[in-house]
């Protein structure tokens, strides 16, 4: 790919806003604020803020002290904890983005229904049969080059920002400061609260679950450092794209407090961006907000599309993934991952004309296995940084990252560790192949790790069949 073609700061600065912002945003009102006052929504801020930035510094780092590791996420979990590490990593990545992308062609059929009856619950015919088509038609776009599908992600991550915009500034003219402190501490179904320690932390306790997903997608520009017109632009776009969310997302769920009393968060209709709209200006603003979701996802699918496609494709260069995932076409574009990605989302997409479970189970995998991928980035970056003797500053953003990231596994859950598991069981087999066709050999450790893999999807398994697991 010559230099020309290569994607420009503002091109990766997209690729970042556009993988966060996705249909998630735009309800965030009501998955944090419904249960959490604005006290308890600012702590959970300040806490995902300090760990995403400092992962997202970590990220930063380490493309600048590793220009060589073209695969980001995956790659720093390979040159730091060997090649099974590095595996899991691109596997897990490469299903949680894939089936994310069932999500995104889901949740769109289900904000055309806001308009066309017959697309209502995203889950019919119609809806399997459009959501096709648009799946398809992605996959010819990228087809024709990585640059031209950044260039369309570019152009739909500015049109999902502008009604977002139009919203904050909306919001700010009709915030009411008594309103907001009336629900600062939290409100019960019959009035305000007073000051709990204990509650306050009930409260940010159920807001970070729901921050940490409105992150996923940091890694956009990282993924795609190998075809960055210069390599400093990947740190800075992950940088510039994570500050910029972050105030949007602080502005969106804070202001709303100050426009729909508290304990009224709770009643409003999905997406709750379009409900508190239609509350401050009528219907048309719910129908200004549901084109804007619209566009939203579209915009992140196109993204969170290249991303899947490319991780598995640099994995397999870099022998970790079998061969054939690492063949382009004449566009440079990673064209066999993208058929064997595209082909298991629209398995998924057909399945859920006869029942949503295996989406719902399959989500529910991919939501937990992208933290595996975040936290051997932090790791690296802070062993790195140990091994190199960096500046104190660089350890400690290691160190931070590093224990957020072991928090979000646990505060996971058990559940959600368990069903990680079985995630992982199969790539065993896959990596076994791939370690063979190198003549690279299959250490003790890996399998250890290989038997601990199995014990722990075999409970998995038996938690599914005796009815334990609930997430689904």
């Amino acid at each position: 790919m010559g230099k020309d073609k290569k994607l420009s700061l503002f091109a990766l600065v997209a690729m970042v806003v556009g993988s966060m912002i996705g249909g998630g945003a735009f309800n965030l009102i009501a998955d944090m604020g419904a249960k959490s006052g604005g006290l308890s929504i600012i702590i959970g801020w300040i806490i995902t803020g300090i760990g995403m930035i400092t992962l997202g510094l970590s990220l930063q780092n380490l493309t600048r002290v590793r220009p060589d590791l073209d695969g980001g996420i995956y790659s720093y979990a390979k040159a730091g904890f060997g090649d099974y590490m590095g595996f899991n990593s691109a596997w897990g990545y490469w299903f949680s983005t894939l089936l994310g992308n069932v999500a995104y062609g889901t949740l769109l059929m289900t904000a055309l229904g806001h308009f066309i009856p017959m697309f209502k619950g995203g889950h019919n015919v119609p809806s399997i049969i459009l959501a096709s088509i648009l799946l398809w038609s992605v996959f010819v776009l990228i087809s024709r080059g990585v640059k031209n599908a950044a260039l369309v992600n570019m152009v739909a991550t500015v049109a999902k920002l502008i009604p977002i915009f139009v919203f904050i500034v909306t919001m700010i003219v009709v915030f009411n400061f008594d309103t907001f402190m009336t629900g600062f501490y939290g409100m019960t179904e019959h009035g305000q609260k007073s000051f709990n320690f204990f509650d306050t932390m009930a409260q940010v306790k159920s807001t970070m679950i729901v921050t940490v997903w409105a992150f996923l997608g940091v890694e956009g520009a990282v993924v795609f450092s190998s075809r960055a017109k210069n390599r400093s632009d990947v740190g800075k776009a992950t940088i510039i794209g994570l500050v910029s969310v972050l105030i949007i997302y602080i502005l969106i769920t804070l202001l709303a407090q100050g426009v729909i009393i508290q304990n009224k968060i709770d009643e409003l209709s999905n997406p709750s961006m379009a409900a508190v709209m239609e509350h401050i200006v009528g219907k048309w603003g719910a129908h200004f907000i549901n084109i804007g979701l619209m566009i939203s996802v579209m915009g992140a699918w196109l993204g969170w599309s290249l991303l899947a496609a490319e991780v598995p494709n640099l994995a397999a260069k870099d022998d970790i993934f079998p061969e054939w995932f690492g063949r382009d076409n004449k566009n440079n574009a990673p064209v066999n991952s993208m058929l064997i990605t595209f082909l298991i989302v629209q398995a998924f997409f057909i399945s859920l004309l006869f029942t949503d479970k295996a989406y719902k189970f399959a989500f529910s995998l991919s939501s937990s296995a992208v933290l595996i991928p975040y936290a051997f980035s932090s790791f690296y970056q802070l062993k790195y940084s140990l091994q190199h003797k960096l500046s104190s500053t660089q350890i400690i953003i290691g160190a931070i990252a590093s224990i957020y990231s072991v928090w979000l596994i646990f505060a996971a859950g058990v559940e959600y560790l368990l069903l990680t598991m079985m995630l992982f069981f199969p790539g065993i087999f896959v990596y076994r192949r791939v370690q063979k066709t190198h003549h690279r050999p299959v250490t003790n450790i890996d399998k250890m790790i290989f038997a601990g893999l199995t014990v722990f999807a075999m409970i998995g398994v038996f938690f599914i069949a005796t009815g334990r697991v609930t997430s689904f």
